[in-house]
């Protein structure tokens, strides 16, 4: 998406940027839920929906993304695949461009976009609860900010001013981009800034924001530990803190990574930065879009959406320490089956939280919030029906709209119900499910 949004802000009158939906996972088949994509990804150029592959096969491709670039006459003038670094596709484009001598282009009125819903949350994709300091962390991702509030839903604060972009200040000046994964340690919150490629962490008791990783800049290497500020991230997407360490999701590169705050080094944990669900020795490991992350205090737990995967992950301390798969068998097995260990299938989870004694997945595109046993490897659902939606009530009967984000106190989980623009409260005692009121919260200025 940066690459794109570069070459439409550099040639607003040459080049026309069209996108085509090819869905792997079934849930992307729905049009719908690929309307809901479009508006939570900021995308404002037309989209074609193609779910019998149609134009896929048409051209050829092999691989997630593709570009090809189609001149005035509609030829091909060139073909690339993989992503590509902003600066590499301004400068193609430019070459075509002179190639062909396109000096304008007239943009149909039917290609204008939809806007976003003006809800108080747009999109919300993480959220963290303390119950220690009576506190709820929500990333209100389409926003561009984060919500402190009580669990009751009482706004305390709201941090960044709504505009996308990555500056540090008080909480009303500052700027975040697409912000995801959130965790508290003690007066301070870390958040992955996932549009910026940053880490930042909020200071509570002075209402400050600061960068403490990442430059702003999208990474296309994989380098080795270095001072945090100075490395460019790949997509940083969900965080979990232990005694100064910060344990990074790190969904673009396919791997785990760890800053020490102390120190301010940051390094690749786990994953060798290859794309798959293949194990052992923490270098050697593949994942495959890591963008959930929970802990018993001996076992990472990481979310694999592109392998329906729920993996595990040796922490610091451990002899020989390996990566290890829970359920999920690879890159296109997917659907939803409960079951035990290979027998289970998912389908694109995002996130993993820690109830004390089992896992709870958040199992988005099957709109349902799954328990899973780390022991026996048993996976049952335990709330939603299954079909998108805005249901309060009983866990079977309820209904979500691909959430993305869990969170779990002593009696309550959070969920962070992302396509419903919404936080969902899951009584734990009496197995309803309700919506919360963020009291006080509006969408920001226009």
């Amino acid at each position: 998406m940066p690459a794109l949004r570069a070459v439409e802000e550099r040639y607003p009158n040459q080049v026309i940027v069209i996108g085509v939906h090819s869905p792997k996972f079934p849930n992307e088949r729905e049009t719908a839920n690929v309307r809901q994509a479009v508006l939570r990804e900021g995308i404002t150029h037309p989209v074609v929906h193609d779910p019998e592959l149609l134009l896929w096969r048409t051209y050829a491709v092999r691989a997630w993304p593709t570009l090809v670039f189609v001149g005035p006459d509609g030829r091909i003038l060139g073909v690339h695949e993989g992503e590509i670094p902003p600066e590499s596709l301004v400068r193609a484009v430019e070459r075509f461009l002179e190639r062909t001598g396109v000096t304008t282009t007239v943009v149909p009125e039917w290609l204008a976009p939809e806007r976003r819903p003006a809800a108080p949350l747009a999109f919300p994709g993480k959220l963290a609860a303390d119950p220690a300091q009576d506190l709820l962390v929500v990333s209100d991702t389409g926003h561009h900010r984060l919500v402190l509030a009580r669990p009751d839903g009482a706004v305390i604060a709201v941090i960044g001013d709504g505009t996308p972009g990555l500056r540090d200040g008080r909480f009303a000046e500052a700027r975040f981009c697409e912000p995801q994964g959130v965790v508290v340690a003690g007066d301070v919150v870390y958040v992955a800034d996932r549009g910026n490629h940053a880490i930042r962490r909020i200071a509570l008791c002075t209402q400050t924001v600061e960068t403490i990783a990442g430059t702003g800049r999208l990474g296309h290497s994989y380098p080795q530990a270095g001072p945090a500020r100075q490395l460019d991230l790949r997509s940083p997407w969900a965080l979990w803190y232990r005694e100064g360490l910060l344990f990074i999701a790190m969904a673009g590169s396919h791997q785990v990574w760890v800053l020490d705050l102390a120190s301010g080094i940051l390094q690749p944990y786990a994953g060798s930065g290859m794309e798959g669900i293949q194990g052992g020795p923490l270098e050697r490991a593949w994942f495959a879009q890591p963008s959930g992350l929970t802990s018993d205090g001996r076992v990472l737990y990481v979310a694999c959406p592109e392998a329906s995967a729920v993996r595990t992950v040796d922490l610091p301390g451990t002899p020989n320490p390996k990566v290890g798969r829970l359920v999920g068998t690879g890159l296109f097995d997917f659907g939803d089956r409960d079951g035990v260990g290979d027998l289970v299938r998912l389908q694109h989870p995002l996130d993993v939280a820690w109830t004390g004694s089992e896992i709870l997945v958040a199992d988005t595109y099957n709109h349902k919030i799954k328990l899973l046993d780390p022991t026996t490897r048993t996976c049952t659902t335990w709330a939603g029906a299954g079909r998108p939606g805005h249901e309060d009530g009983p866990v079977d009967r309820a209904r979500f709209w691909e959430p993305g984000g869990l969170a779990v106190t002593a009696d309550t989980i959070f969920v962070a119900d992302t396509n419903n623009h919404a936080v969902r409260v899951v009584d734990r005692t009496s197995g309803t499910v309700s919506t919360l009121e963020l009291r006080g919260l509006a969408p920001p200025a226009p």
